[in-house]
């Protein structure tokens, strides 16, 4: 497995290829650099650097890849496990179809769902400048790829999934991104993004607003969201002890969904996420009632990967109601 990470290593700060590379789980605070590594097994990674990855990536047999932005509270164990299930599913669903790639960012090494919040928020909005640096690395890349005599461009199409505060890290990395880098504004990037149980407040993706950059940089916006998530309950709550009172996108999908560009999607998961995920019905995306099988908002998200489409057959669509399956509900 792949994957890039902020996280700061226990053997120090400088780039050697092929080193061992080992979290430093004690230290939440966001690198300015990032690394390019491989994870082999639990508790053993190598750093494989930015070219060797982007080559790996290039000359994989998946027709597309899916980069995975965990939540708040996840370490890089946490990740890994969430990934190989993710990979699996996708696998299973259809073969040599999508790579999974996960960014992982220096959550807090503290227990409990409320405790460590504030400083994962901080984290997330730091880690953006990092992860800015990965998007300008690919365009660079890509960029020199193409100018090569007899060289093939890299055909493979991006998608974003990002999970609770994941939604955050998008979006300030974006913000960072074309505030720095990008005069013209942000290139579209990524076929779907899968905003799932965002951790952001729920009018973000209006225009005008904080996180429109993603609707900007997507080709297919999708919100997954579920009134009784329990986990976005204590966010709720973090936030109005500092003072800062929204509603969570993740809660209730967008304010308005009129008034956010036309290729934004909103899906409610209401019936399945405490179904999939008991009791706090946060991490409803992945398999259903059963370990290895994938569940409805899986399968929602896989079609929109195979096809581009969110409603393929109602093209001004932009809202939808995921129900349990007859034998799911029955069982």
């Amino acid at each position: 497995m792949l994957f890039i990470t902020n996280r700061f290593p226990k053997q120090g700060m400088i780039t050697e290829l092929n080193r061992s590379f080992d979290f430093e789980l004690n230290n939440n605070s966001a690198s300015n650099s990032i690394f390019f590594c491989e994870y082999h097994r639990r508790n053993k990674h190598t750093e494989i650097g930015s070219i060797h990855f982007l080559k790996r990536l290039k000359e994989s047999r998946y027709r597309q890849i899916l980069i995975y932005i965990h939540g708040y509270s996840n370490l890089p164990n946490d990740v890994f496990k969430t990934t190989q299930e993710l990979q699996a599913l996708c696998n299973k669903s259809k073969k040599n179809e999508i790579l999974v790639i996960p960014l992982i960012w220096p959550c807090d090494n503290d227990l409990g769902l409320v405790g460590d919040y504030w400083d994962d928020q901080k984290s997330a909005d730091q880690s953006a400048f990092s992860f800015a640096r990965i998007l300008e690395k690919f365009l660079a890349w890509r960029t020199e790829q193409e100018k090569q005599p007899n060289s093939t461009p890299c055909l493979k199409r991006i998608n974003i999934l990002s999970h609770s505060m994941g939604n955050r890290v998008l979006r300030e990395t974006l913000r960072a991104w074309n505030k720095y880098d990008l005069p013209q504004g942000v290139p579209m990037l990524f076929r779907n993004t899968f905003m799932l149980a965002a951790d952001v407040v729920n009018e973000t993706l209006q225009k005008g607003e904080a996180g429109e950059l993603i609707c900007h940089a997507s080709r297919n916006v999708i919100v997954y969201y579920a009134s009784d998530d329990l986990a976005l309950r204590a966010s709720k709550a973090s936030n109005l002890k500092n003072k800062i009172a929204s509603r969570r996108l993740g809660h209730t999908g967008p304010e308005n969904v009129k008034k956010t560009p036309k290729n934004v999607y909103q899906v409610d998961c209401d019936d399945v996420n405490n179904v999939y995920d008991r009791p706090i019905g946060h991490s409803y995306f992945k398999s259903g009632k059963k370990k290895g099988e994938p569940g409805e908002v899986f399968e929602h998200i896989f079609s929109c990967l195979l096809s581009g489409r969110v409603f393929p057959n109602e093209e001004e669509r932009r809202s939808s109601i995921i129900h349990l399956k007859k034998k799911e509900n029955s069982s």
